[in-house]
């Protein structure tokens, strides 16, 4: 996911991608404490994807207050 396809989404849209991630996050962390997870380098991609979310939701607020 890149912050060019994200830009492309509605808020709702960022917002439930946000959810996901945020559920994604929490499995993955109760995989690693059971020593069960497989893909140590997904926890990182998770991170990274739910920076990428927010910051774009940011810029779409802030953009929206600016055009008030």
């Amino acid at each position: 996911m890149n912050a060019q396809e994200l830009r492309e989404k509605t808020p709702d849209q960022l917002r439930d991608e946000l959810a996901n991630l945020k559920k994604e996050s929490f499995n993955l962390r109760f995989q690693q404490a059971g020593g069960s997870m497989e893909n140590t380098a997904r926890m990182r991609d998770v991170k990274r994807d739910t920076a990428r979310v927010l910051t774009v939701l940011n810029e779409k607020a802030s953009q929206a207050a600016a055009e008030e």
